[in-house]
C-alpha cells in the first residue's frame, strides 16, 4: 500500500470568488464592452415583467438600454425618452444566460456554428474550460472582435494534467498537456496568465504537489481555479482550494464509507508502472471505485466533505450526468433543435441516438446519484452553477443550457435558483456581479424576452422571442 504525503497548502480562499488586480479587471471590462457612444440609441422595453436572482419578480416595469448599457428600470407610468420602443407586455425578461462549461475547440465542425447558436439560445456569456492554447486563443480573438456576433468569452487554455494526459489527441481530442513537476506548474501557469487566460483548469491525473503548485501561482496571479479533483487526492482535501468542480467528479469516492481505503488504492494504480495511456487509466480507477463508492455512501462522511465544500462553486453538467434519467432527445423539441447544428455533426448524433434508442433501458445508479448529490449539496448551501460540457455526448449548444436548467430544479433547486445558476453565480465567480447577472442600472444589457413565465415552468427559458447581446438585438 502506497500512503502519498499530502503537500500543506495556505488557508482556503473564503469566499472562493478570486479578487482580479485593477489592472486586469479594466481590461476585462474593455473586452466585455462595446465602445460606449453618446450618439447610441435608447431603447425601451415597456410593460415587461422582470426576473433575475437578486431583485426576484417585478412587474409592470420599463427598460431601457442605450448601446452596452441598462440605463433605467422603472414602473410602467413614469416618464421615459427612447427612440425604439419594444412592447414586453404580457412577456418576461431575465438577464443573458451563461453556459458555464463549454468547450469551442472540442469539435472543428462545431467551432464556427457555437456563437450563433448560443446566442440563438440565449446564451450570452460562456467559459471554455478547456482547449489548448494555439486553437482556442484565436477563437476568443474573433468572438471578442468589435464586430463579432458572438457571446461573452471566458476561457482557461488546456486542461492541466499530470504525467499521463487524459485528452492527449489519442482517440479523443487534444485539449490536454502534461504539467508533471511543481516547478513546470508554476511555469505554465505564469506562461497561461500572460497570455490572457481568465482562469486555469486543473485536470484528474495531477499529483497532490502538482496541485499545490498549481494553487499557490494561480492565487498569485489572480487568476481563478476550476479543476476536476484530482484523483491522488480526496474532495475534501482539494475542494476547499478551488473556485469550481465540474461534473461533481470524483467526490462520491470521499463520500464512501471507505474513502481513505480508496484513495491509498487509487495512489498504488496512479504509479502506472506499465505506462497505460492517461485515457485507460482514468477509466480503469472510475470504474473501478466510481459506482462502489456510490453503494457504500456513507452519509456523515459525506457531510464532512459536504461541509469542506462549502465555498465551492458546483457545476454539476447534469444533463450529462444524469442523461440516461431525462435523454434530450425524447423531447419534443429535439429534432428542431437538432437541424440547427452541421449537417455532419446531425447525422452523426442521429446516428448515436437511434443506437441509444434501440438499447433502451432507464436511469442509471449515477444519474441518481448526480441528482441525489446536487439536492444534498444545495440543502447545505454549496454554491452551483450551470453548465453542459458541450458539445461532448450529443450536447447542442445553447439548447443543452436549457436541459441543465430543467435538471437543476429536477435536483431541488426553485427556477429564480437555477435561473441564478445560470445567470448571477457565473458572474460572481468572476467578481464581475457588479456588472452582469442581473437587471439593474448601470449593468450590461444582456437580457433575454420570453414569451412565458419561466418561474411557473423552467422550461419556458425556451419561449425566447427575442435576445440582446452587448446591447444588440439579435435574430
Amino acid at each position: 500500500m502506497i500512503v502519498a504525503e499530502v503537500p500543506v497548502l495556505q488557508t482556503p480562499i473564503s469566499p472562493p470568488m478570486f479578487r482580479f488586480e485593477w489592472a486586469w479587471l479594466g481590461a476585462l471590462v474593455l473586452l466585455l464592452m462595446l465602445p460606449s457612444r453618446s450618439s447610441a440609441q435608447a431603447t425601451a422595453i415597456t410593460d415587461v415583467t422582470v426576473i433575475d436572482a437578486v431583485n426576484g419578480l417585478r412587474s409592470s416595469q420599463t427598460v431601457i438600454f442605450q448601446g452596452d448599457q441598462i440605463t433605467a428600470v422603472q414602473p410602467v407610468g413614469q416618464e421615459f425618452s427612447a427612440n425604439q420602443v419594444i412592447s414586453g407586455s404580457g412577456k418576461f425578461l431575465i438577464p443573458g444566460l451563461w453556459d458555464f462549461h463549454v468547450h469551442l475547440s472540442y469539435d472543428d465542425r462545431l467551432t464556427q456554428a457555437m456563437p450563433g447558436l448560443f446566442l440563438s439560445w440565449g446564451i450570452t456569456s460562456v467559459r471554455d474550460t478547456g482547449g489548448l492554447i494555439n486553437k482556442i486563443v484565436p477563437i476568443v480573438e474573433a468572438m471578442r472582435a468589435e464586430d463579432a456576433v458572438a457571446p461573452r468569452v471566458f476561457f482557461a487554455g488546456p486542461l492541466l494534467d499530470g504525467n499521463d494526459v487524459v485528452y492527449d489527441g489519442n482517440g479523443r481530442p487534444e485539449i490536454g498537456i502534461s504539467v508533471p513537476t511543481p516547478e513546470q506548474a508554476r511555469a505554465t501557469v505564469r506562461e497561461l496568465a500572460n497570455l490572457g487566460v481568465n482562469f486555469i483548469k486543473v485536470y484528474e491525473m495531477t499529483s497532490p504537489e502538482v496541485f499545490a503548485a498549481l494553487v499557490e501561482t494561480a492565487r498569485a496571479l489572480d487568476l481563478p481555479i476550476d479543476s476536476h479533483v484530482p484523483l491522488s487526492m480526496r474532495a475534501s482535501e482539494a475542494g476547499p482550494f478551488v473556485d469550481s468542480i465540474e461534473h461533481l467528479r470524483n467526490i462520491e469516492m470521499d463520500c464512501a464509507g471507505n474513502s481513505a481505503e480508496l484513495l491509498s488504492k487509487r495512489l498504488e494504480l496512479l504509479q502506472n508502472p506499465d505506462g497505460i495511456p492517461g485515457a485507460e487509466l482514468r477509466s480503469l480507477l472510475h470504474n473501478l471505485q466510481r459506482l462502489p463508492a456510490v453503494a457504500n455512501y456513507d452519509q456523515s462522511v459525506c457531510d464532512r466533505t459536504i461541509a469542506a465544500l462549502a465555498d465551492t462553486m458546483m457545476v454539476p453538467t447534469l444533463r450529462l450526468n444524469s442523461i440516461t434519467a431525462a435523454p434530450p432527445y425524447l423531447k419534443e423539441d429535439w429534432d428542431d433543435a437538432l437541424a440547427r447544428v452541421p449537417d455532419a455533426v446531425q447525422q452523426e448524433w442521429s446516428a448515436q441516438v437511434a443506437t441509444s434508442r434501440a438499447a433502451g433501458g432507464g436511469a442509471t445508479p449515477f444519474a441518481e446519484w448526480s441528482l441525489f448529490l446536487t439536492r444534498r449539496m444545495h440543502e447545505a448551501g454549496v454554491p452551483i452553477g450551470a453548465g453542459t460540457d458541450t458539445p461532448i455526448n450529443i450536447s447542442i449548444p445553447g439548447y443543452s443550457l436549457h436541459s441543465e436548467l430543467e435538471m437543476l430544479v429536477r435536483a431541488g433547486l426553485s427556477p429564480l435558483e437555477a435561473l441564478g445558476a445560470a445567470t448571477l453565480k457565473p458572474a460572481e465567480y468572476f467578481s464581475l456581479d457588479a456588472i452582469l447577472g442581473s437587471i439593474e442600472v448601470g449593468k450590461r444589457a444582456d437580457m433575454v424576452l420570453l414569451d412565458a413565465n419561466p418561474l411557473d415552468d423552467i422550461r419556458n427559458t425556451k419561449r425566447i422571442s427575442l435576445v440582446i447581446s452587448k446591447g444588440q438585438p439579435v435574430n
